[in-house]
């Protein structure tokens, strides 16, 4: 399997009132959390500009790239991202791993009826493992974590969630792990699967996972 980095430029689109009104209920709640002093609990918790990942994930639906419509956001903080998603017609999952944003998340979306569901685990299937390496992480799949020459099963799985059926996976990563994820993606995605990665400066980047013609 390889990746293919894809021309795509978000459109400016505008957001639905139901959209708005979600984005207008998670600002408060996002508020009272930092005035909470939760951001310190949970320090790796950073949000992203709402308007320009609508802008991309609905663009994106837009195109005719996608193969279907199963979403998963990566590191899902708040939820935000997986609501949107969900409001555009997805299937949307969020991976998190702090369960405090997993209560968050999925009371958000309780409270306004968006069929969301949120998973409290690693986005690091089991048997995956991160180590540091040069100019920031490096993925270690299940094999290079097992010895002995035992075969096993290295499907990766998600609880409730296989992720060779998502369809577009959205992360914000650190500075420094967009390789890292894309390694991840490259690892867990099936054919014609989508990354989109929203960096810090809000500008995005598009990659599909397609196979090597190589015979």
């Amino acid at each position: 399997m390889s990746l293919e980095q894809l021309n795509v430029i978000s459109r400016p689109c505008e957001i639905p009132d139901e959209v708005t009104a979600m984005l207008a209920e998670a600002e408060q709640r996002c508020d009272a959390f930092f005035e909470a002093g939760l951001d310190r609990r949970y320090p790796r918790y950073l949000p992203s500009n709402p308007e320009k990942v609508f802008a991309a994930i609905a663009t994106l639906k837009e195109s005719g790239i996608l193969r279907g419509d199963v979403f998963c956001e990566w590191g899902s903080g708040f939820g935000i991202a997986t609501c949107m998603a969900s409001l555009l017609g997805f299937k949307a999952y969020g991976i998190e791993i702090e369960d405090g944003l997993v209560k968050l998340s999925t009371e958000l979306a309780q409270d306004l009826s968006i069929p969301a569901e949120y998973l409290c685990t690693s986005y690091l299937p089991e048997g995956y493992e991160e180590c540091e390496g040069i100019g920031g992480k490096d993925l270690l799949p299940p094999q290079a974590t097992t010895s002995g020459g035992a075969i096993i099963d290295t499907t990766p799985l998600y609880d409730g969630l296989d992720p060779g059926e998502v369809d577009l996976f959205f992360v914000y990563p650190w500075p420094g792990q967009e390789e890292f994820m894309m390694d991840l993606f490259d690892e867990v995605a099936s054919e014609d699967a989508i990354l989109l990665i929203y960096q810090a400066d809000g500008e995005t980047t598009v990659h599909r996972q397609s196979f090597n013609d190589e015979n």
